[in-house]
């Protein structure tokens, strides 16, 4: 008799350079699953639709073979595989504290059964745990670790299977589609490989030059697509070249995501706690005042246009160039004094790409209580960014059309005021070492 397997889609939603589906398959006949998991409720509109569009594309590229089960997976994943006899669940490995959990506990249910889960391959190019020092230490910073990363290498994409013949089960169906009143690009395979391949050919060469202007279109955008696995890293490290200067720079940026998962595996906590905990020390905003702050934040009301051009933009798109970014996390927090994790978690309910370990490290490394080697005396000027990044202006007219008006907001702080407030507050946390 055949031997039966599941594949228990989670962050890879494709066929194509799939190891733990290829696994799965050699394996004998397959059952591909996914599992609508409570815990992602709470998840921000924009990714629930994004989810829900990359299922429905992982569903027509299997046929409509694929089952969907709403539950916890503790549940779910072993009652299925007792419903079709399945001896082994294949998966690709889950390295973020909540999956780290839910691993263990379907693990120990399904070897109760006499079954067992058996993780295969990552959703990042090299896998959080394995880049390390000499003396097998893990990397606290960027540099070293992006240069260990590209001597550890990866392998090389494999090929979508040739027509699997799926095992049938039941199935809940596909979760209703929320409405994120976003414009979400398509989510099949097909249309985010030729996505990566128009920017490969038409702006991967001068990425360098136009990545940190927001008015261009100079990134791939193909960030919300390595979240769920619709495209893996290696297929964008395979297809780019590090001899170039401009594709290098790009395969650094892929780096940076691999760097922060294997922070957030080494120290999970720091999901929503400072990396560096002296830092825990510093006075923050926390108050009424600060609330009536926050919020002219998130509505892209402060009075600095770049700042509200990129917080109107993440709200109407699901989206936030890198740079912008960077500009308005600074502003939060070293212009305003407020919590990393409020702004954190603002972008989380917004963002299409929202992740965890990127997201929240990215964070920390604004506030400069994170992996920044040099954290708490970087505070951007958001008018000098803004006059650098946008010169002409083209992309706040792009977010805010009553720029010159009076409907338009005055500044609602001094920067050099806040700027020296913010140093002193990061001094005071220093001389109390």
């Amino acid at each position: 008799m055949t031997s039966r397997a599941i594949m228990w889609f989670r962050r890879d939603l494709r066929l194509r350079d799939n190891p733990a589906l290829g696994a799965a398959l050699a394996a004998g006949d397959v059952l591909p699953l996914f599992v609508i998991d409570p815990a992602f409720d709470g998840a921000g509109a924009p990714r629930q639709a994004l989810l829900h569009d990359c299922l429905r594309a992982l569903d027509g590229a299997t046929g409509g073979a694929l089952i969907v089960r709403r539950g916890d997976p503790v549940d779910e994943v072993p009652a299925i595989a007792d419903e079709i006899d399945a001896s082994t669940v294949f998966v690709a490995k889950d390295f973020g504290p909540y999956g780290r959990r839910r691993d263990e506990q379907v693990a120990d249910t399904l070897v109760g059964g006499g079954r067992r889960l058996r993780g295969v391959g990552s959703p990042y190019a090299v896998e959080p745990g394995r880049v390390v020092k000499d003396d097998g230490d893990p990397y606290s910073v960027f540099t070293p670790f992006s240069r260990r990363w590209r001597d550890h290498g990866w392998d090389d994409p494999i090929d979508a299977p040739r027509s699997p013949d799926w095992i049938e089960a039941p199935s809940d169906g596909l979760p209703e589609r929320p409405d994120a009143g976003i414009d979400i690009p398509s989510a099949t395979e097909e249309n985010v490989i030729a996505r990566w391949r128009r920017f490969r050919d038409g702006g991967l060469d001068d990425y360098g030059n136009r990545r940190n202007f927001p008015a261009v279109e100079g990134t791939s955008r193909l960030s919300p697509y390595l979240k769920y696995g619709v495209v893996h890293p290696r297929q964008l490290l395979a297809e780019s070249d590090a001899r170039n200067e401009s594709h290098k720079t790009f395969q650094s940026e892929l780096a940076w995501r691999d760097f922060y998962a294997d922070v957030l595996h080494r120290r999970p906590q720091t999901a929503w706690e400072n990396l560096d905990r002296r830092f825990d020390a510093i006075e923050l905003d926390t108050d009424a005042a600060a609330r009536e702050r926050f919020e002219r934040w998130c509505a892209g009301r402060t009075g600095f246009p770049i700042v509200d051009a990129g917080m109107r933009q993440l709200v109407e798109s699901g989206w936030m160039h890198n740079r912008v970014r960077m500009i308005v996390a600074s502003f939060l927090v070293k212009d305003l004094h407020l919590p990393w994790w409020w702004g954190a978690r603002f972008f989380l309910r917004h963002l299409l790409d929202g992740d965890l370990a990127s997201n929240n490290h990215g964070w920390q490394w604004a506030a400069g209580t994170g992996t920044d080697a040099a954290p708490y005396f970087r505070v951007f000027n958001p008018t000098a960014q803004g006059e650098r990044w946008d010169p002409d202006g083209e992309y706040v007219a792009r977010w805010i059309p009553e720029l010159g008006t009076s409907d338009y907001p005055d500044p609602m702080v001094d920067h050099k005021a806040e700027r020296e407030e913010a140093l002193a507050r990061f001094q005071a946390v220093k001389a109390r070492r």
